[in-house]
């Protein structure tokens, strides 16, 4: 079992930037991609950004596409969200993911296996 643990969420005004981790403490863990995703107030959970473990290749919502960034640091089994000029309907709570095994449609949460318990953010106008 993989567990995935996010931290560093909170309180903003609209144009703040956030950036928080998720990291995968114990064993050494090599998923296929890691994502982000997120669940606003009254809305299903839908895809935010995903970097692929080994080759680094970046895939984003257009929704974020230009503000948000994903990275990912190997050695710390840790992935990055960056985001950047925050608005108030980014507030949700977010959610990191992992999905072992190859899969090209990377905004498909059925592809992800493991998930974080979620860190909310909330963005004030």
């Amino acid at each position: 079992q993989v567990q995935l643990v996010e931290s560093g969420g909170g309180l903003v005004q609209a144009g703040a930037s956030l950036r928080f981790p998720c990291t995968a403490p114990g064993r050494p863990f090599t998923p296929y991609a890691l994502a982000w995703f997120r669940r606003a107030p009254g809305k299903d959970r839908e895809f935010v950004a995903a970097i692929t473990w080994s080759a680094g290749n970046t895939y984003y919502a257009d929704s974020v596409k230009g503000r948000f960034a994903i990275s990912r640091d190997n050695a710390k089994n840790t992935v990055y969200l960056q985001m950047n000029s925050l608005k108030p309907e980014d507030t949700a709570v977010y959610y990191c993911a992992a999905g072992p095994y190859y899969f090209n449609d990377y905004d498909r949460r059925t592809n992800y296996e493991y998930w974080g318990q979620g860190t909310q953010v909330a963005v004030s106008s």
